[in-house]
């Protein structure tokens, strides 16, 4: 006996007008509960749809792949076979028989419905996870271009720094020096001579040597400025510092102990890329109002420690993904360069009070070791 058009009409809108309005509202819709709820309303106006008319099983296909991709693995699955009862029952609802045909067939067109939904939502997650992971390459290349103009700078600084303290102590060590000597002979031959005139010269010719002494002394204290008693990796950090404050409004410390030791290039250029990285971890992710770097002489060893009070993280669970990369690149990379110099890198962290990272590298010996 054929279906009554009217019903079989009325049923048909009414699962289209269901799909379509889950799918028109779906762009706006950022809740999965939501969702799901749609689907459950798919299906209980599917079921009266086939109640109407058994070809309305076929529908069942979609929404088995709708339940692959809405629901999570284990329900999809309890739904689905729910899904597959009714495809089950309603040959005998509407015919008084059962068929294999209606029930095998759907069945492996349900199952294979089913993967395809869960594979395509494997393929989207890995398709967002290499988002991420391009987005950490880039910016670590944007930290390390940094990082590489900082050291650039920082070692034309050094340069003129060491170029201006070479001129400084040569003309202290010959201008000047020539100047003093010829100021104390003038001196000491105006007082042996009985000459008037030449007593009157050597005195002139002591005072324009204490006067040029006076200006070549200003010109070596001005070729040997405070500069030089600044590290040149402390420097570096100022600047670094600085240009935080200026971007994010953070408030930003630097404490130098004044004993840390000139450093060794490799274990500058470490500490620098240490500080840069983390204080980038600071700023996308902290969520911090303060932040403070020291710059530690610990008798043998150097150490930059750098605490914010941002909203801090599980230090077991990273510790944990560590082992597995799964950790963040930008603490594996400090750790591993840190490591290559015989240091290491600790940090702690609860989530809500913070993140206190220390960077620690040996110190060589002194040149008084040497």
């Amino acid at each position: 006996m054929g279906t009554p058009i009217a019903p079989a009409l009325a049923a048909a809108v009414a699962v289209i007008v269901w799909y379509a309005a889950g799918i028109t509202a779906a762009p706006g819709v950022r809740s999965a509960r939501a969702a799901r709820w749609w689907l459950i309303g798919l299906a209980v106006v599917w079921v009266a749809a086939v109640a109407v008319s058994e070809e309305f099983v076929w529908v069942a296909f979609l929404i088995w792949l709708l339940a692959g991709h809405l629901l999570p693995p284990w329900p999809s699955v309890g739904f689905s076979v729910l899904v597959l009862a009714v495809v089950a029952l309603a040959p005998v609802v509407h015919d008084g028989t059962p068929s294999y045909a209606g029930f095998f067939g759907p069945l492996i067109g349900g199952v294979f419905a089913l993967g395809i939904s869960r594979g395509y939502l494997e393929l989207l997650r890995d398709a967002r996870e290499r988002e991420r992971l391009v987005a950490s390459l880039r910016q670590t290349q944007d930290e390390m271009a940094a990082i590489q103009e900082e050291l650039a700078l920082t070692q034309r600084q050094s340069g003129a720094v060491a170029e201006r303290t070479r001129l400084s102590r040569d003309i202290h060590d010959t201008v000047a020096q020539g100047l003093s000597s010829i100021r104390l002979l003038a001196h000491a031959a105006a007082d042996r001579t009985s000459d008037v005139d030449a007593g009157r010269a050597l005195q002139q010719v002591e005072g324009l040597a204490g006067d040029n002494l006076v200006d070549v002394r200003r010109i070596v204290a001005a070729l040997a400025p405070s500069e030089l008693e600044d590290d040149a990796l402390a420097a570096a950090l100022r600047r670094m510092l600085d240009r935080l404050r200026a971007e994010t409004g953070l408030t930003a410390d630097l404490r130098v102990d004044d004993t840390v030791p000139p450093l060794p290039t490799a274990a500058e250029v470490a500490l620098l890329r240490t500080a840069q990285s983390a204080l980038a971890n600071v700023r996308l992710h902290a969520a911090a109002d303060r932040v403070v770097v020291s710059l530690v002489d610990a008798d043998d060893t150097v150490r930059l420690d750098i605490l914010d009070d941002g909203r801090g993280f599980d230090v077991d669970a990273w510790n944990a993904t560590a082992a597995t990369g799964g950790s963040s690149y930008g603490l594996h990379f400090m750790r591993s360069r840190l490591r290559e110099l015989g240091g290491g890198l600790d940090v702690e962290s609860t989530p809500g009070d913070g993140t206190a990272l220390s960077a620690y590298l040996p110190l060589g010996p002194t040149p008084k070791e040497i």
